[in-house]
């Protein structure tokens, strides 16, 4: 395919005498992994693989479904097939494969099936609901279960925290207002202000008695249960006028925001809460802006033998920009047509015009791009990041003022520590995480090492490695390592990211690798490499530090590892041998390779994401940057 493969692969040998994957071996692989690679990519220029999830989104778009009147039987036929295919043994599902079971999520797919006409008595539900009883039914569920339940009369809104529409007026200077929360729980709590003064009560078609166990959780004493107590009090007499504004403002809000695509944020929670929202308001589901909604969720539905289920999100640009890097490791000429054509596609995503993230920081231009096809409102900084590093390594006419309006907008998106947040700048405030409604997923928006070492490499890549804003979050990266010499992941599972991530960007930035803090990472990631060569950390590490460096070997974590000690010069160490030997081995026929297994991170701790990409853009890159090490 290129120069340096073919020389690679015309070498004689392909191992040493110790068994070692010589750069012949690696560069077949590499071959194989490119090719395939590039034969995915869209005739318009974007890669995208499925984003899979959990069956709670499955089971909440029969549910919202229900709840606007138009869930049909052919649809609930389908959910119902893909929902029972991912049962396990024991009658449970989990939130990643092979993770353990979670009684909310299954709860909801219990009552999807119940949905879908499937008898209660039938070994699968019997199954299912001796795991949920012996767990404490419905009242030991998350909020947001219950609140899925209030809408069809099977949980009461009185025993549920309250957020009163009038948040909507908070000035942006006041504790808990909407842009206090991060991105994704903001455009969500919005609508759910709005579903939760009304307090729906629709038809379901059956009761889901069987899951209760009549025991309460008693209350946590406290500050924020006695503001939820009082927030109650209120509810039940709010001021009718300013309760009104608060609801016609709220719909304003959430109508503004919009997308071309018909969804909120590019993701599912905003997404069925503002469309719930709205019914509620009187919109109908002939209205244009509920009907762009529902169509546009429709174009989020994957189906296939196992049946129909619903992507969380898409991640185009992401899946692009990562695809672009990886050819370029695989020594893809910089003019090469995908990766041209690639680029058109991306510079067209570019996003030129204000967000949310204008609030706090007003006298920044536009110019960074979001992780979905339309998320116009909600830019962030990772993906801009990976854009420009791409970008900066493609042969295209019109990338130059795009890159220099992208790093400038990285510039001013810096929080006040030199870190960076995803999404927003100085999205810190940690009072939101306190209230009993937030008892599922990250509500704020934080600096991350992950994120921060992305934009650490792309500066360097661009020749801004001397600015301040570089050598500032080069100065939190090295602030942020942990004890043990690895770096916490935020959007991806988890040390092993966010090490992968944090060492190249250091070195590219001038650390010398011989510096004793990339030695340590270096001997954390020999110290938890699997016996098979490989690498993984299993999501449980999360909550559960005993998992952290600790998992089944996956083929995007181990070249995450090898990502890290390849940029620290170990490309003839053992710890990289194996793990390239791992990759090697490991490859399917058709040039990818099998990971069930999640490996990408939604909310640590409750929500997961398995990219199908990674499994393949990732190995590509390490393997090309072995094979031209060894060069």
């Amino acid at each position: 395919m290129t120069d340096v493969i073919d020389k690679a692969v015309s070498a004689s040998g392909s191992s040493d005498s110790s068994g070692s994957p010589g750069a012949s071996e690696a560069a077949a692989t590499l071959k194989a992994a490119a090719d395939h690679l590039l034969g995915l990519q869209n005739a318009a220029g974007w890669w995208k693989g499925e984003l899979e999830t959990n069956v709670t989104m499955d089971a909440e778009d029969l549910l919202l479904r229900q709840f606007l009147g138009i869930r049909t039987a052919e649809e609930t036929a389908e959910a119902a097939a893909w929902i029972r295919s991912q049962q396990r043994a024991d009658g449970t599902w989990a939130n990643f494969f092979d993770g353990p079971a979670d009684l909310s999520t299954t709860i909801e797919a219990y009552a999807a099936l119940r949905m879908a006409g499937d008898p209660q008595d039938a070994a699968h539900m019997a199954a299912a609901r001796t795991f949920i009883l012996e767990s404490g039914g419905i009242e030991a569920s998350r909020v947001f279960t219950r609140i899925w339940l209030a809408l069809f009369g099977e949980w009461p809104w009185s025993d549920l925290p309250v957020m009163p529409p009038e948040l909507i007026y908070l000035p942006k200077w006041f504790p808990l207002n909407v842009y206090d929360w991060a991105c994704w729980a903001r455009q969500t709590v919005v609508p759910l202000t709005i579903v939760n003064a009304l307090r729906p009560v629709r038809e379901l078609g059956f009761d889901l008695s069987e899951l209760r166990t009549g025991r309460r959780t008693p209350a946590k004493r406290g500050f924020f249960t006695t503001l939820d107590r009082a927030l109650h009090v209120y509810e039940r007499r709010p001021l009718r006028s300013v309760r009104d504004a608060a609801l016609r403002r709220s719909a304003e809000w959430i109508i503004a925001r919009q997308e071309a695509d018909g969804s909120w944020g590019g993701i599912q929670p905003p997404w069925v809460y503002s469309l719930m929202a709205l019914n509620l308001l009187g919109y109908g589901v002939d209205h244009p802006v509920m009907r762009k909604g529902i169509e546009g969720l429709n174009g989020f539905i994957i189906r296939d033998e196992r049946g129909r289920r619903l992507e969380a999100c898409q991640s185009p640009v992401w899946d692009t920009v990562l695809a672009m890097t990886a050819l370029r490791d695989a020594d893809l000429p910089e003019d090469h047509p995908a990766l041209v054509k690639a680029a058109d596609w991306v510079l067209g995503e570019e996003i030129t015009n204000p967000g949310d993230w204008s609030v706090r920081r007003p006298k920044v231009a536009p110019g960074g791009w979001a992780f979905e096809f339309d998320n116009d409102g909600y830019p962030d900084t990772d993906d801009t990041a990976e854009v420009l590093l791409a970008l900066n390594r493609v042969a295209h006419p019109d990338a130059a003022p795009a890159i220099r309006r992208g790093v400038e907008w990285l510039e001013g998106m810096a929080c006040k520590d030199g870190g960076y947040g995803a999404f927003d700048a100085d999205n810190t405030r940690t009072l939101a995480l306190k209230l009993p409604f937030c008892d599922f997923g990250a509500v704020i928006d934080p600096p991350t090492a992950d994120v921060t070492a992305h934009t650490l490499e792309a500066y360097a890549a661009l020749g801004r490695g001397g600015s301040t804003a570089s050598r500032r979050a080069l100065d939190w990266l090295v602030r942020e390592q942990e004890s043990d010499g690895s770096w916490f992941g935020r959007w991806g599972a988890n040390h092993v990211y966010g090490t992968g991530a944090v060492v190249p960007a250091l070195v590219a930035a001038g650390v010398d690798p011989e510096d004793e803090m990339i030695r340590r990472a270096v001997r954390w990631l020999e110290e938890h490499q699997n016996d098979d060569g490989g690498w993984g950390e299993d999501l449980r590490s999360y909550r559960d530090k005993r998992w952290v460096g600790r998992g089944v070997s996956t083929a995007s974590q181990t070249a995450w590892a090898l990502l890290a000690l390849l940029a620290a010069g170990e490309e003839r160490g053992m710890a990289v041998e194996a793990g390239v030997r791992f990759l090697t081995r490991t490859q399917r026929a058709d040039g990818t390779w099998d990971e069930d297994h999640f490996t990408g991170t939604g909310f640590p701790g409750d929500f997961y994401l398995n990219y199908h990409l990674y499994r393949l853009v990732f190995p590509i890159s390490a393997l090309g940057r072995y094979v031209k090490a060894l060069s």
